[in-house]
């Protein structure tokens, strides 16, 4: 790996003015990776919600407490972490965000109360908020001009550890326990290395792509529509990630009361589904670099209306098939939406990052918490119904202008 960058960067020698202009993929591969890494370790805390659940007795109310502590400790800082790093980037932040997810799953593994379980909720909600801005700076970074591409690639390796997270904790915690979370933060040992020569690769890169940036600042568009601009995409990340947070937080749950499913059967159908995400990451990205984001926004936000309106009316084969189609047609939303924001305002790609990432973090945990009211105060099947008219806000996409390339 190492190996592989530093030749790629040409550490010997200060850049070219043009060194930026073509992808980097090996830079993004290994960003994509410790995305990977990330998630998947990250994962663990939702795919182990029924043992915690069950163990401490708690409330779905509280599990929606304990996804909004995690996603908030994330949403609040990552905006502000992106904004300082626009002005003094930290390349080598990349590895600490690893080591406050380490420190997370390790309190994770032996937390005996709902306090505990929040304090760890809250550690790997931060080394989220340090990974994500500065992770999608690099890739924009090493896009050269396949910024869709690039944000697909590296998104993709966060959906597929999302995935893999659960699958992994049906295989380890479910049956060896809580504690067995603790191996987990192996993995984040290797993302500290993996991401300590991505660092080194971005801090010989970054003087250029800041210039880069600054000089392709015009879009043709007034601030009042950039303003605008940015409050239609905040709602349509309201209307993708709310309802993310049904499937995410409460699938295993609703498949296991609606159809009698038994835990680890159940963990299979969300990994699919999340698998599914993944899956639909890779298109969004490539999709917009050669049509338009806009377009690609369009027809995943409200294209999913008609899917999310059947799904609490059919069986169980037929939910299986419709989480698919719905995974994979959201997801190829996010990367298009980050990617059309960061060229709103070009110059600011790592505060619109955090923003975007945090606010998407933010929505995920505030669903969570409301939907687990709403399941504890009427049934986990009404969650769905209610959340299946989400995805008809993307109705507003229609207001987006067309940004006119540099």
């Amino acid at each position: 790996m190492e190996k592989t960058l530093t030749a790629d960067a040409n550490l010997a020698a200060p850049p070219a003015a043009d060194a930026l202009n073509a992808t980097t993929y090996p830079v993004i591969a290994a960003i994509s990776f410790s995305h990977l890494l990330n998630d998947m370790m990250q994962s663990v805390l939702l795919a182990i919600y029924p043992m915690l659940k069950l163990g401490l007795n708690l409330s779905f109310g509280q599990i929606g407490m304990i996804t909004l502590t995690y996603q908030l400790t994330a949403s609040l800082l990552q905006p502000l972490i992106g904004l300082y790093t626009d002005h003094r980037p930290k390349p080598y932040s990349l590895p600490l965000g690893m080591g406050f997810t380490l420190v997370g799953l390790l309190s994770l593994s032996q937390a005996g109360s709902f306090e505990a379980v929040l304090v760890s909720a809250m550690l790997i909600g931060m080394g989220s908020s340090v990974f994500h801005p500065e992770s999608s700076r690099v890739a924009r970074m090493a896009a050269g001009s396949q910024p869709g591409l690039a944000q697909s690639l590296f998104q993709i390796g966060g959906n597929l550890g999302s995935a893999i997270g659960p699958l992994l904790a049906a295989l380890i915690v479910v049956p060896y326990g809580q504690g067995s979370a603790a191996w987990f933060s192996l993995f984040a040992l290797i993302g500290v290395v993996v991401l300590s020569f991505v660092g080194r690769w971005s801090s010989h890169h970054v003087a250029n792509f800041r210039k880069r940036m600054k000089a392709h600042a015009a879009n043709g568009l007034t601030r009042r529509q950039i303003g605008w601009s940015l409050a239609i995409l905040g709602l349509l990340i309201f209307s993708k990630f709310f309802y993310m947070a049904s499937l995410s937080s409460y699938y295993t749950f609703y498949l296991m009361d609606k159809f009698g499913l038994t835990l680890p059967h159940a963990q299979i159908y969300l990994f699919v589904f999340l698998f599914a995400v993944a899956a639909g990451t890779v298109a969004g990205g490539p999709i917009g670099d050669r049509i338009g984001r806009k377009r690609v926004i369009w027809g995943s936000i409200l294209g999913v209306a008609p899917f999310t309106l059947l799904l609490p009316h059919v069986g169980l084969f037929w939910t299986g098939i419709l989480s698919v189609i719905i995974g994979m047609i959201l997801a190829s939303a996010f990367s298009a939406i980050l990617v059309y924001a960061q060229e709103l305002l070009p110059g600011k790609v790592g505060a619109i990052s955090g923003l975007f990432f945090g606010f998407a973090f933010g929505m995920g945990g505030i669903g969570a918490a409301l939907l687990g009211q709403l399941a504890d105060a009427t049934s986990i099947e009404t969650v769905y119904r209610v959340c299946a008219y989400l995805p008809l806000i993307g109705l507003l996409t229609a207001f987006l202008p067309t940004i006119k390339k540099p």
